[in-house]
C-alpha cells in the first residue's frame, strides 16, 4: 500500500549535524566517521518515522574521488552521498529549487533543512524552507525518543497483563462458547 505525501521533507546536512552534536562528534573523535555517521541515521530513522517526515541525510564527498551514491534506509530515511566536488550544502540547495513547486502546490507542506551553517539557513530560506539548528534537531530527536518511551510505558502498565483482557468483547465471548463445547 503506498504511503500518503509525507507532512514534510526534512534535509539534514549530516556533517554539520555530526560536528554539532556533542555525542556524535565523540564518536567521530573516537572511532570514525563512519561510526558517527550510522550513528545520526539510527537516531534519525526512528525520529522521521514518528514525525511522518521524508528525511534525506546528505555527506559530503567533496574531497573523495567517488560518484554520488543513495542509500534508501526506511520508506522515510535515505542517506545521499554527494558526488566528488559538491558540498552537501549545494545538493540540499537543489533539493529546495526542486521541492519548492511541489511546495507551492501543496504536495508538502513543509520542507525543512537541518544545519547551523548560517549561509546554507539564509540560502534555502530563499527557497521557502525552513530551518533548524544543530542543537535544535538534537533536542527534537531526544524529545521524540521521550514521546515514544512514554507511550510505550502506558501500554505496559495497563490492566491487560492476560491475554484474554487484552481481545475485545466479541472475540472473548466467541471463546468462551467454544470453551463449553
Amino acid at each position: 500500500m503506498p504511503r500518503s505525501s509525507p507532512q514534510a521533507v526534512l534535509l539534514v546536512d549530516g556533517y554539520n549535524i555530526i560536528g554539532g552534536w556533542s555525542c556524535l562528534k565523540r564518536t567521530r573523535d573516537t572511532a570514525g566517521l563512519e561510526p558517527a555517521r550510522c550513528e545520526l541515521t539510527e537516531a534519525l530513522t526512528s525520529y522521521s518515522a514518528f514525525q511522518g517526515y521524508e528525511t534525506l541525510v546528505v555527506f559530503d564527498a567533496q574531497y573523495q574521488n567517488t560518484c554520488s551514491n543513495r542509500e534508501i534506509v526506511t520508506e522515510f530515511l535515505s542517506v545521499h552521498y554527494t558526488e566528488f566536488g559538491q558540498t552537501a550544502d549545494t545538493y540540499i540547495e537543489k533539493v529546495c529549487a526542486s521541492l519548492r513547486s511541489s511546495l507551492a502546490q501543496s504536495l508538502i507542506s513543509r520542507m525543512i533543512v537541518a544545519t547551523s551553517d548560517r549561509a546554507q539557513q539564509l540560502m534555502v530560506q530563499g527557497y521557502g524552507a525552513e530551518w533548524m539548528s544543530a542543537q535544535q534537531l538534537c533536542y527534537e530527536v531526544q524529545a521524540s525518543v521521550c514521546r515514544v518511551r512514554q507511550k510505550s510505558k502506558v501500554r505496559k502498565h495497563s490492566n491487560t497483563r492476560f491475554l484474554a483482557n487484552s481481545i475485545d468483547a466479541k472475540a472473548r465471548q466467541r471463546l468462551a462458547e467454544l470453551r463449553m463445547l
